[in-house]
């Protein structure tokens, strides 16, 4: 099994870190990622900060260079994204075949959810991001498509070893009922504005503190509609959505004008992202990290799962969509 950052030793790290011109001290600290790999380092008579390697061959290097530049306008407007530093004019550095950045450290905690100030304050930051996220679009990094999350990981899936033998065949009939129900909502929604967004706005990627939210990880950052950074902060029945939603948009619409029909997306997208996730883990399975963290994805129980989520999506996304109460 290869390793692509295997390389990465501590004395690896902080030579790299060196290599841009800071004086490390030593200290280092393994935070959690999975996609790349993310370390706080310690630098000498300063505070600490965030490096972040890039997983190799993932992004050019102007796709990477165009989330660094969507985060610098929004640091401009004072929008509270962490942006990547410049430190000798650059962003993007390259040590040894590996590319990496390094951000200011930013603690905080997980959003409380089911609040409904905080689904508010969300909602503001997400209207003010998508506000500068609409200017235009990215030109290097990849349109959100029922194509790019869809059939191109049902059709990786169905290449790879993973897939049971026993639910091949049903697991295959699920997923192509459940792609049908996706272009349905799609064809519903209609033609929507694509715009620059951060792409993954789960409880994970928000940092809380007494201040506020502050948003990190723009990895997956593409164009695609405004929703894709809202459903994910929605759970619960459909009342209970509803009722999250109105916050968030609340708080949302100061700032950016929102589509009422791209909420025949929310299912939709939830039901990409179901597909699209076990792709990414199957894609990484030669990344020793990935076979640690998700050893049930080899199993037949979560394939069994994963066929009666599927099933439960297409009926949901053959079921109105979710409407506002006010």
């Amino acid at each position: 099994m290869t390793a692509p950052f295997g390389p990465l030793t501590p004395d690896f790290v902080l030579t790299a870190v060196e290599a841009t011109g800071l004086r490390c001290d030593g200290r280092l600290q393994t935070l959690n990622s999975y996609e790349n790999r993310v370390y706080q380092v310690g630098i000498e008579d300063a505070a600490p900060l965030v490096v972040k390697f890039y997983r190799p061959e993932r992004w050019t290097d102007e796709a990477i260079l165009e989330e660094h530049g969507f985060l610098a306008e929004l640091a401009e407007e004072e929008i509270p994204a962490v942006a990547a530093l410049e430190i000798g004019g650059r962003s993007l550095h390259h040590h040894e075949g590996f590319r990496l950045a390094l951000f200011t450290r930013r603690g905080g905690r997980a959003p409380e959810l089911d609040d409904p100030a905080v689904l508010g304050w969300l909602g503001r930051f997400l209207g003010r991001i998508h506000a500068v996220g609409a200017r235009r679009p990215f030109a290097a990094r990849p349109d959100l498509t029922i194509r790019s999350f869809g059939e191109e990981p049902r059709e990786a899936l169905l290449r790879g070893p993973f897939l049971p033998p026993d639910l091949r065949n049903t697991w295959q009939s699920v997923a192509d009922q459940a792609l049908d129900g996706v272009r349905r909502c799609f064809e519903r929604a209609g033609t929507l504005p694509q715009i620059r967004l951060h792409g993954d706005v789960h409880g994970g990627n928000v940092l809380w503190t007494d201040a506020g939210p502050h948003f990190v990880d723009f990895d997956d950052a593409r164009n695609g509609p405004a929703v894709q950074d809202l459903w994910m902060l929605l759970s619960g029945d459909a009342p209970a959505m509803a009722r999250q939603l109105d916050h968030v948009l609340e708080g949302y619409e100061q700032f950016a004008e929102f589509n009422p029909a791209s909420l025949h997306l929310v299912e939709a997208l939830r039901t990409l992202r179901l597909i699209h996730y076990a792709a990414w883990i199957a894609k990484r399975w030669d990344d020793p990290a990935f076979p640690a963290a998700f050893s049930w994805f080899d199993s037949p129980r979560y394939w069994q799962d994963m066929i009666l989520a599927l099933r439960e999506q297409v009926a949901l996304m053959d079921e109105s969509p979710l409407t506002r109460q006010f």
